[in-house]
């Protein structure tokens, strides 16, 4: 490629994008350059000398150049109007092929306007008015022109209004074709996120029913039985203790439901939850480990330095890569291998999960694939963060979430 390549790409790109943002001024364009080559063809005699055509041996009448410019003006309304734009060049061109023994191409003017017609219409409609200008046309070169009804030119004339108006249709039913696919995308994606946004809301709410029913009587207990104890603490010591003990018994009772409930939520095949209230990075190699042992080589990469992060960013770390691991070993394979990366970048900290399994999803399912992305991404979401969950050319699987280090709440740790 030249130097100049990238720079002409541009050019045209440029004018390309102004053209379609200002078509009137593409049809004037159009319209000018239609009526240079008509005149430029009007100079030509085909039949010049017994070698070949000939070029400046003829030369248009005034009425020809005016006829050929009232034509090519009405191509700038082709858009707006063009079944008028087209009977309006095909009666030019029949009064120049009429008056004139030596007419001009004013019929050129005729062909781009059936174009327009063939390419905004419907195809029966097109092929019913490009067969009558083609036999217009046709049978008016052929009665009034200068030359025998089987001459070249009338063929000639005949073939491009039948290309024209096969052209236009061939654009118009591509034209149809890319909308149905981009209207059939963007169904597809807003039913997607629908049924994302439907499912999250689902879980939502489920997980808050179940919880209220776990906790909120056995709170409700709690704090009853804690006010009498401290009501009768010092005058009826007995009663208090045996409010404390409902207190224990009842406080027991609540976590053992909350434990199950919470086991309830989880996914078979996860790694047993961590003794810590709030796991994060700090205890990432033990977690990497349970993994090894459980048969998932995981090799893992750092270059934050184990610096300290806000600890809503620091859990949602955690879990990230716990989640990602968690479905390398449901999907990816038996011989499937992971790799874990925690870099440090500016004021954000990226995760990266990678696996060469052979196993992989498909593309189609991987946004609406399951809890455990959804999960995910609305983690990340809540932190202001972004994931991207796609297979890897070759085979494999990446999940990689930025994170902002300054969490919502202001908390920062650099």
């Amino acid at each position: 490629m030249t130097p100049t390549g990238p720079a002409t790409g541009t050019l045209f790109a440029r004018l390309r994008d102004w053209f379609r943002a200002h078509p009137l001024s593409f049809d004037a364009t159009l319209a000018f350059g239609v009526l240079v080559a008509m005149i430029a063809g009007s100079f030509t005699d085909p039949h010049g000398s017994p070698t070949g055509p000939t070029f400046g041996d003829r030369v248009p009448s005034a009425a020809s150049v005016l006829l050929m410019a009232l034509a090519a003006g009405a191509l700038v309304l082709r858009r707006r109007h063009p079944f008028h734009v087209l009977c309006f060049t095909v009666g030019v061109s029949l009064l120049e092929l009429v008056n004139d023994t030596r007419p001009a191409t004013v019929s050129m003017s005729a062909v781009i306007a059936l174009y327009t017609v063939a390419a905004r219409t419907d195809r029966p409609t097109t092929w019913r008015v490009g067969l009558v200008t083609m036999a217009v046309l046709t049978a008016a070169a052929m009665a009034f022109g200068p030359t025998p009804w089987y001459a070249q030119e009338n063929v000639g004339l005949f073939a491009w209004t039948g290309m024209a108006a096969a052209a236009g249709d061939a654009v118009r039913s591509r034209r149809a074709f890319v909308d149905a696919i981009r209207e059939r995308a963007e169904r597809a994606e807003r039913t997607r996120e629908e049924e994302a946004g439907r499912r999250v809301a689902e879980e939502r709410l489920r997980i808050a029913r179940d919880l209220h029913d776990v906790v909120a009587h056995h709170i409700a207990l709690v704090n009853v039985q804690a006010g009498v104890a401290a009501h009768v603490m010092d005058k009826r010591p007995d009663q208090a203790k045996e409010a404390l003990a409902h207190v224990r018994d009842a406080s027991r009772s609540a976590l053992d439901e909350l434990r199950a409930t919470v086991g309830l939520l989880r996914q078979s095949g996860d790694p047993e939850a961590p003794t810590e209230p709030a796991p994060g990075l700090a205890v990432l190699d033990g977690l990497l480990d349970s993994f090894r042992n459980a048969g998932l080589p995981v090799a893992l990469a750092r270059t934050d330095g184990e610096r300290p992060l806000p600890a809503t960013v620091d859990l949602a770390a955690y879990r990230i890569v716990q989640e990602a691991l968690t479905n390398v070993r449901k999907h990816a394979g038996p011989d499937a291998k992971a790799e874990v990366s925690v870099v440090r970048v500016g004021r954000t900290v990226e995760i990266t999960v990678l696996d060469n399994g052979t196993s992989t999803p498909d593309p189609d399912s991987v946004p609406t694939g399951g809890h455990g992305l959804l999960g995910m991404r609305e983690r990340v979401g809540a932190l202001g963060g972004t994931l991207t969950a796609a297979p890897r050319y070759g085979g494999g699987f990446r999940v990689q979430a930025i994170l902002p280090v300054t969490s919502r709440t202001g908390e920062d740790h650099t």
